[in-house]
């Protein structure tokens, strides 16, 4: 596999690409939960948004308007930021709920949660703590707490999925 390091427009090398239904109020919600410039828009002749980008931290999201006729497509994304309270604080003032509660993961090294935005995409929000030492794995695995932590986080996700049927 070749990486280019010059791709265009600050572009990673896999960019989310979202399709959502209402993406203009879903550009406003990442431009107040993540406290971004203001997307870059270009509409279609009916008004509705044919491609746009927002940039988040060092990460382009670029979005589209689906088509009413489409099937939804609900979007899984992972972001890090340096303070995951602030954040949710702010994705909860523009609209989400509350899919997993806010956790501390000795596991991970990350504090995070998980959120619905309005138009039915789920975010993990993260700040990472600290780097884990994999040989300490099994014994974090081995914690009833850390393990009991690890299910409500599973199941709170199952259970928003579930709920989608």
């Amino acid at each position: 596999m070749t990486t280019k390091s010059n791709n265009p427009g600050g572009k990673g090398t896999v960019t989310p690409y979202v399709s959502v239904r209402g993406a203009t109020a879903w550009l406003e919600f990442v431009e107040s939960t993540f406290e971004t410039e203001k997307a870059f828009r270009v509409f279609n002749e009916d008004g509705t948004i044919g491609h746009a980008e927002v940039t988040v931290g060092d990460s382009v999201l670029m979005a589209f308007d689906a088509r009413p006729d489409w099937p939804a497509t609900p979007s899984l994304l992972s972001v890090y930021v340096d303070d995951v309270d602030g954040v949710l604080a702010r994705a909860l003032e523009a609209g989400a709920t509350v899919v997993t509660e806010l956790t501390t993961s000795r596991i991970v090294g990350d504090r995070g949660c998980r959120i619905k935005d309005p138009q039915g995409n789920i975010w993990w929000l993260q700040t990472h703590l600290y780097d884990v030492d994999p040989a300490t794995l099994p014994e974090l695995f081995a914690d009833p707490a850390e393990a009991a932590a690890m299910k409500a986080l599973q199941d709170s996700f199952d259970a928003e999925m579930r709920s989608r049927r």
